[in-house]
């Protein structure tokens, strides 16, 4: 009796209480453990987890005084009011023992006392308890009862970790209470590409007086694709044939009239051409509708090309563009991009949300070279093509005879796609070369220039009549170049303007105005842009008589102007020769008529000794060097004279006239014995080509 009075003291003086912090976990131990529990000890824990989770607590190790049922030392698990277990003894201790077996709460809380006697002195001490408390999350939605009596939800529980949610059926709206659902189906708004639709409840019947609105936005650029499964039905009206009277889906499109679907045949697949579609489904206070459903996908707009690109190519080269989409256009080869009546360089448009490139098509025309170049002493004709288009050819032809192209009698051109005209060698304008050598008349009859007879016109073309100081001659070799003895412009090489030039006519009187067929406008002087003396002349020997006359503007070639051709480097003579002249005449009287003389090239050592002879009376007379040959006749009689000086002594090869010589100087005009010295231009060739070239 007097140990329970003592355990009543202790239960009233000795009571300690621990409230533990809702945390999801904890350990719970006897007073100094894994050391012996101390005697008269009344201890008790308040375990608390978060709210939605059950408290659940397994023992590692337990050992406790043992007693009948547990009456002096005892670990009590109590629930509220509710005792759960009451433990001592050892694990052995089957029917005080919780051993392993966890013991779950009804609910988050759980309390633990743990009360002694006033002794723990024998000779085992017992060690107490250790446990381990974990929150074990509920089931809210498949228990049965709740420990505070709330509600479960109306149509769908969902649980969730330490609680749950509710939800509803398509078609209802979750209430303020989060518990109850109520019909709700205005105000669905869709803006995903895709999704699906169905009435209320489907695919149970749908609810009677209902006014559903559905609103199905996208993106602008896309269109609206709504597929209705087979299983549809809204109550139809067959009075005065099908109609939507009280049951109907409407679907509206921005634009359009609006169409009323029902009766039991689905309507398949239909292609709204709209981002933005309205559906309403509506269902009075009678009849039934098994409702819809229906799956709507978005498709992009698409951009229409009508007619394809003509003379161009469209890239990417799809089956047909759609929203933001892009182009490009590529005009082929010799056709150019057109917008309107101005030329781009590039294009690339875009598909928009309406359906339209944002840049109109462009066109790609055929190019055109522009007019053909003309061609100086020459022209052309188009051979196919007009309006100088694309592969139109041209073709070019010099005036003949006096001027011809470098390979061909003939060039054609075609307008290439870099807008020029071009040819087979890429020749973008051809050019005419002056024809050498060839005059309309024949030189086959003989004539003489001291003692000869008259030239026939245009049998000499090359023929210049220079004065210079002096009455001398030149000879043509290039549309701006004559040549002439630098002996003629000695008195004069400072002066360009002292130097008149005449070409065109074989009398003299038709470049002064005294014939009366005259033409002052063809007979004109030639315009003297520079004097080149051979660098190594030196007055008065003779040797290096060569000089070049560069003309200001160009002569156009005709029967009575022609150039004569130049000889190659060094070449060799031929037998005989031409030499014409407005020199003296044998009654050595001033030419007005032009004259000229066939004579044979002399044995160079002939005519070295023949001049030898002649300074052993006149010893001022140059000697005869290599680049000087002599021409006439032994007998004498025909000979170049004064006047004649700078003329030109040419040969015929294959054809062509050439200039051999020019009339450099002589002793005794046409005496016996005595030959006319000419400068021998083969050894020239180079100096007069790199005087021209590089004036």
């Amino acid at each position: 009796m007097a140990r329970l009075q003592l355990i009543l003291s202790v239960l009233c003086v000795c009571v300690s209480v621990c409230v533990c912090k809702r945390v999801m976990y904890g350990q719970v131990q006897s007073p100094l453990y894994p050391k012996p529990y101390p005697a008269d000890v009344h201890q008790q824990w308040d375990l608390e987890v978060p709210h939605g989770y059950q408290l659940q607590i397994t023992f590692n190790y337990l050992d406790i005084e043992p007693s009948f049922n547990c009456y002096y030392d005892s670990l009590t698990v109590l629930h509220g009011k509710k005792v759960l277990g009451k433990f001592c003894g050892p694990n052995s201790t089957d029917s005080y023992h919780p051993g392993n077996k966890p013991i779950l709460s009804p609910s988050n809380r759980l309390q633990l006392v743990f009360v002694t006697d006033e002794s723990n002195t024998e000779k085992h001490q017992y060690l107490g308890f250790s446990a381990f408390y974990q929150a074990v999350d509920i089931d809210e939605c498949s228990s049965p009862d709740l420990d505070d009596s709330e509600s479960r939800c109306s149509q769908i529980c969902l649980n969730t970790l330490g609680s749950y949610l509710c939800a509803c059926y398509h078609g209802y709206q979750l209430s303020a209470d989060q518990r109850t659902c109520v019909l709700e189906c205005a105000g669905g708004v869709f803006t995903e590409p895709e999704g699906f639709l169905s009435s209320p409840g489907f695919p149970n019947a749908a609810p009677l007086g209902v006014n559903c609105l559905y609103s199905v936005s996208v993106q602008p650029g896309f269109q609206v694709t709504l597929n209705f499964s087979d299983n549809f039905h809204i109550e139809q009206i067959d009075a005065q044939g099908p109609s939507c009277l009280f049951h109907w889906l409407k679907v509206s499109v921005p634009g359009e009239a609006p169409k009323k679907l029902c009766g039991d045949k689905s309507p398949g697949i239909i292609h709204t051409g709209s981002h933005v579609v309205d559906l309403e489904f509506h269902t009075d206070r009678h009849g039934q509708s098994g409702g819809f459903s229906l799956r709507y996908t978005t498709q992009r707009v698409e951009c229409k090309i009508e007619g394809g690109m003509r003379n161009g190519r469209i890239t990417p080269n799809f089956p047909k563009y759609s929203y933001r989409d892009y182009i490009q256009v590529r005009c082929n080869t010799g056709y150019k991009l057109m917008m309107g009546e101005n030329e781009i360089k590039s294009y690339k448009s875009m598909c928009q949300e309406n359906g339209r490139w944002h840049l109109p098509l462009p066109e790609c025309r055929i190019i055109d070279c522009g007019e053909p170049k003309s061609l100086l002493n020459g022209g052309y004709q188009f051979l196919s093509g007009s309006n100088n288009e694309y592969r139109s050819v041209v073709q070019y032809h010099c005036n003949k005879p006096f001027y011809s192209f470098a390979k061909a009698n003939e060039v054609n051109l075609t307008c290439a796609a870099d807008r020029k005209w071009r040819g087979l060698e890429n020749v973008i304008t051809p050019y005419c070369f002056p024809v050498c050598g060839r005059p309309v008349v024949d030189l086959s009859s003989r004539g003489r220039v001291f003692g000869g007879d008259i030239a026939k016109n245009n049998s000499f073309p090359w023929q210049v009549f220079l004065h210079a100081g002096g009455r001398g001659g030149a000879i043509v070799i290039g549309e701006k170049w004559l040549l002439t003895a630098a002996h003629n412009l000695e008195k004069v090489k400072h002066s360009k303007d002292e130097v008149k030039a005449y070409v065109g006519s074989n009398r003299v009187s038709d470049y002064f105005g005294s014939s009366t067929k005259a033409d002052p406008v063809l007979f004109q002087s030639l315009p003297i842009e520079s004097l080149h003396i051979h660098p190594q002349y030196k007055s008065p020997d003779f040797n290096n008589d060569i000089a070049l006359i560069k003309l200001a503007s160009s002569i156009t070639f005709n029967a009575r102007v022609m150039p004569v051709c130049l000889p190659e480097q060094d070449s060799k003579l031929e037998n005989f020769g031409w030499v014409s002249g407005f020199g003296l005449t044998e009654t050595y009287n001033t030419a007005n008529h032009l004259r000229y003389i066939r004579l044979p090239i002399v044995d160079q050592q002939v005519c070295h000794s023949s001049i030898e002879k002649a300074r052993e009376v006149h010893s001022d007379i140059s000697t005869l060097t290599e680049n000087m040959f002599c021409a006439g006749l032994p007998e004498g009689g025909k000979d170049t004279c004064q006047g004649d000086s700078g003329s030109g002594f040419v040969m015929k090869n294959n054809d062509v006239f050439y200039a051999a010589g020019i009339v450099s100087w002589g002793v005794d005009c046409g005496t016996p014995g005595r030959y006319g010295v000419y400068t021998r231009i083969a050894r020239y060739a180079n100096w007069i080509n790199k005087t021209m070239e590089e004036n």
